[in-house]
Formats: C-alpha cells, sequence, structure tokens
C-alpha cells in the first residue's frame, strides 16, 4: 500500500471531523485498526470504509457495541450475513426512533397547550 492510499492519524481526523481522542476510543474497542509504524498510526481504504459505516451508524443512532457486531458480521461471516444483521438493526433502531418521534410529539403538544394557556391568562 502507498501513502497515497493511506491517511495518517491527523488526516483521518479531519476527513472525519471527529476529535483524535474519538478516534483513539474506536481502536481502544477495536472498531479500527490502523496500521502502526513505530508511534505513527496509518488508515488504509478498510479503515476509512469502516469508519464511514461507523459515522454513519452513530448518525441513526445506533449503540457502538452494536455497529462493532456488525462489523464484525462482515469479517467472520460475508457480505450476506452482513446485510441481513443490518436488516434486524436497522428494523430495531426504527421501531425505537418512531417511539422516541411519539413522546417528542407528546412532549411538544404538552408544551406548547402550557404556554397557550399561560399566554391566554397574560391576555386576560
Amino acid at each position: 500500500m502507498t501513502t497515497q492510499t493511506r491517511l495518517s492519524f491527523k488526516e483521518m481526523c479531519a476527513k472525519f471531523d471527529v476529535t483524535p481522542r474519538t478516534l483513539r476510543y474506536y481502536e481502544y474497542i477495536e472498531l479500527l485498526t490502523p496500521d502502526r509504524e513505530g508511534r505513527s498510526r496509518f488508515y488504509g481504504p478498510r479503515e476509512v470504509a469502516r469508519m464511514t459505516l461507523i459515522l454513519r451508524g452513530r448518525k441513526f443512532g445506533f449503540q457502538l457495541e452494536d455497529i462493532r457486531q456488525w462489523l464484525l458480521i462482515y469479517e467472520e461471516d460475508g457480505t450476506e450475513a452482513q446485510m441481513q444483521a443490518w436488516i434486524a438493526m436497522a428494523d430495531r433502531q426504527l421501531d425505537e426512533l418512531a417511539e422516541q418521534k411519539r413522546q417528542l410529539d407528546e412532549a411538544m403538544a404538552e408544551l406548547k397547550s402550557l404556554r397557550d394557556r399561560t399566554e391566554a391568562s397574560l391576555k386576560g
């Protein structure tokens, strides 16, 4: 692998707009395994792809352990097994997000009602 296809630690942080602490943590929990040369770390295409998936999973609210398990399925069982696991994870997350949305809608309706009653009492 040439240096053009690898990113340094600093470049990886910049590319994905993450802090060094975040990147080190993802390594610590074995989501990423960069190449090491002395004290330097280098991230190849595999790690860049994994980071893309990690951040996408975080955006959708997945826990890091779920993402780690999902990435392990690919390593051990291949693409089809990973896609099946992804569908199951997505279904669970969609249910959870729908419940959170219902709770938010309820809280917003209650807050608006209280706000409107308070405003009405001020007017008269």
